[in-house]
């Protein structure tokens, strides 16, 4: 079981007290209870899982669970202990982030089925984060492949694009290496608990990207489970889910990086593809992308003229220079922790519609509220 030596901050939710937290981290070991059922559970029980946890049959069939669910629940239940599993993240320097803290994703918390609770080692940085992509493909990297992913890699580093991929062999191993390599942020999602790094071999580079300071690991699984093959499909949607789109650099005709770049069409992100040789097996996957719809791409500008990536700088000072008005004040006196949504802000503040919009957006890019999705917004702090 590793322990990683990251940076120090504060290890638990920053929206949920200890005991509860605790509750949120059971639930997500109980297995079948995904993010659906877990949403079931915190839409009946008011997202008081400590109650839930002490729920009978009857009412959990009420939530809306089924028998065999019940039944996995309560044969976990008996033998789990919530706080001490708590106690054991900490002392692994594992951060739990649940989907009601404040710095969850940005991206990831709009997709459908986004975890409800993620595993971090290493820091998650909410403004920076925003701007990310995936870059994922095959394990089985040619020499064009690899000169390929090096080079994006290292220019999306330099243009303040957080790197996501998943830590395996090939494309993904190069990615989160280049990017380290030229000092940007890589973010590596696991198809496992964050106590079985897989594969093995990466260890060392899993410990760069805490250790460094420049980038994160991140899993919806906890501790104990392993990269059981069921689980990759999980994990890819999370790498879509964390970006602003994906590129697949090189992938034959069956590749998890295709499933990926399923999950971005769905979530209504954009694809990007590398045309190689027609052949060349390892591409064939890549070059059907671009067939089908995929934004073709010869260099890092393509992606940042199609995206407006060049505008990652002003955006991320926009916090500290942007300065407030009567309009952001009035606003901010309406908005609390609790989700609100645009047209009951319109409504109270009696401010025009466009005035609203604008005002939102730019209090936003300050740091100052967050989209909670569905056009609904709360405090950050």
């Amino acid at each position: 079981m590793e322990v990683f030596d990251a940076p120090a901050h504060y290890y638990t939710s920053d929206a949920l007290p200890l005991d509860e937290l605790a509750y949120w981290v059971a639930f997500s070991r109980v297995l079948g209870i995904g993010p659906i059922r877990f949403k079931l559970l915190l839409d009946y029980f008011a997202d008081n899982l400590a109650e839930a946890w002490k729920a009978d049959s009857k009412t959990l069939a009420d939530v809306g669970l089924d028998q065999r669910t019940i039944e996995s629940f309560l044969k976990q239940r008996a033998t789990s202990n919530p706080q001490q599993e708590l106690e054991k993240l900490e002392r692994l320097r594992i951060r739990v982030v649940t989907i009601r803290d404040g710095d969850y994703p940005y991206q990831l918390r709009d997709i459908p089925t986004a975890p409800p609770v993620l595993y971090v080692a290493g820091q998650l940085k909410y403004e920076e984060d925003k701007f990310a992509l995936a870059v994922v493909g095959t394990r089985k990297v040619s020499s064009y492949g690899r000169q390929v992913t090096e080079q994006f890699a290292k220019d999306l580093a330099k243009g303040s694009v957080v790197v996501v991929s998943g830590l395996a062999h090939g494309v993904d191993t190069l990615a989160h290496t280049a990017t380290l390599d030229a000092g940007g942020r890589t973010i590596a999602v696991l198809a496992s608990g964050l106590d079985t790094i897989y594969p093995s071999d990466n260890l060392g580079l899993a410990r760069r990207i805490v250790e460094s300071g420049q980038g994160a690991l991140v899993t919806e699984f906890p501790l104990g489970v392993k990269p059981d093959s069921k689980n990759f499909p999980a994990r890819n949607r999370i790498i879509s889910g964390l970006a602003m789109g994906v590129l697949v650099t090189e992938a034959p005709k069956q590749s998890g990086a295709l499933i990926t770049a399923n999950f971005a069409l769905e979530h209504g992100r954009d694809v990007f593809a590398v045309p190689n040789s027609i052949y060349s097996p390892g591409s064939v996957g890549a070059n059907k992308l671009i067939q089908d719809g995929a934004y073709l791409v010869t260099s890092v500008e393509d992606i940042v003229l199609k995206m407006n990536l060049f505008l990652i700088p002003q955006q991320v000072a926009a916090q500290a220079e942007l300065p407030e008005n009567e309009e952001e004040r009035a606003l901010m006196a309406l908005i609390s922790h609790e989700p609100c949504h645009i047209d009951e802000i319109i409504r109270v503040s009696g401010l025009p519609t466009t005035t609203v919009s604008s005002a939102l957006m730019t209090m936003e890019l300050k740091g100052m509220i967050k989209h909670f999705g569905g056009m609904q917004y709360v405090l950050a702090r």
